[in-house]
């Protein structure tokens, strides 16, 4: 089984680095692989203070934060392949790949990865599911030619 994620990219950033579309949906369809074998996510690339607000509202907490994602809620019996919604806040992927000493590319490989693999219901509230969330994202990682995003840092 062949998977493909098509990703609806809305660019709502002054950023000049972000990665390209063909990026972001080789990310994201390596999140989803065997999962299924058809999937569409709205990716919406945003700056601080759109990034703050959504935070704001949606997980009550202030400033912005790297990834949100936002599950579809469709009833099943539609068998629409929409997993929901991604808004990546540009500066603050841009920020914490410096901080961390990242690659850019990596750090945003792994924000896409992370908020798929939250679209596909996995999470990381309880121990251990965050630690089989960071399993699957290390692994997934791996595969793309990216280095353990967990390695020396508490993210």
């Amino acid at each position: 089984m062949s998977t493909h994620v098509q990703v609806d990219l809305q660019i709502a950033s002054s950023s000049q680095s972000l990665p390209s579309q063909q990026d972001f949906e080789q990310w994201a369809t390596a999140a989803v692989g065997q999962h299924r074998d058809h999937a569409e996510i709205s990716l919406r690339i945003v700056d601080i203070e759109e990034g703050a607000d959504l935070n704001q509202q949606w997980r009550n907490k202030t400033g912005p934060t790297n990834v949100l994602s936002f599950p579809s809620e469709l009833p099943p019996e539609l068998e629409l392949p929409l997993l929901g919604d991604l808004v990546i806040c540009a500066p603050v992927v841009e920020k914490e790949a410096r901080q961390q000493e990242k690659q850019l590319a990596a750090h945003w490989a792994h924000m896409v990865v992370h908020g798929t693999l939250h679209l596909l219901g996995y999470d990381h509230i309880e121990d251990h599911q965050a630690e089989e969330m960071e399993s699957l994202e290390i692994q997934i990682l791996k595969k793309l030619g990216y280095p353990n995003p967990y390695q020396d840092d508490d993210c």
